[in-house]
């Protein structure tokens, strides 16, 4: 049984072995025909184009280009600790629709939220932090971590 929309309790979809071992080959290579996929995994090309199909409208997986930011004139990174109050959940929204805001996540712990940013350079991070992010309201205080160096960042977790 393959099952791949959500139920109403929001738990996640629950995959058969072959839907995974797509997954799988498409982590590895996203540009991988489907027919290459469907020799890997015993489906016809036609089986695997409706199988990766489901996957993608389900939300379970996304097939794109990752860029590295330094190449493409972004040589600014950071990620920006924030403490909020009130609906924290309502300040992510703000936060994410903000471009040069990548990523969200709200947590448990000194921060409510952590945002990653991409900036061309020092001046505009200066610019996003002190005219966007801590204009925002509900941000009590941010603390900044600038990247370095890009150490490791992996998109192969694989599934379970």
């Amino acid at each position: 049984m393959t099952t791949y929309d959500r139920n109403a309790a929001g738990k996640p979809a629950h995959l058969d072995e072959v839907s995974k071992k797509i997954i799988e080959q498409l982590q590895a290579d996203g540009r991988r025909s489907y027919a290459e996929i469907g020799k890997a995994v015993g489906l016809s090309e036609a089986a695997v184009r409706q199988r990766v199909q489901k996957l993608t409208e389900s939300g379970v997986m996304q097939v794109v280009a990752v860029t590295d930011p330094m190449q493409l004139g972004f040589y600014r990174q950071a990620m920006i600790g924030i403490r909020a109050t009130g609906d924290t959940r309502l300040l992510a929204d703000r936060l994410a629709e903000l471009p040069a805001v990548d990523y969200v996540v709200l947590t448990a712990g000194s921060f409510d939220i952590l945002a990653e940013v991409v900036c061309e350079d020092d001046d505009e991070l200066l610019t996003l932090l002190n005219s966007k992010i801590r204009n925002l309201e509900g941000v009590t205080s941010t603390e900044t971590f600038v990247y370095l160096k890009l150490h490791k960042q992996l998109y192969n977790w694989g599934t379970r």
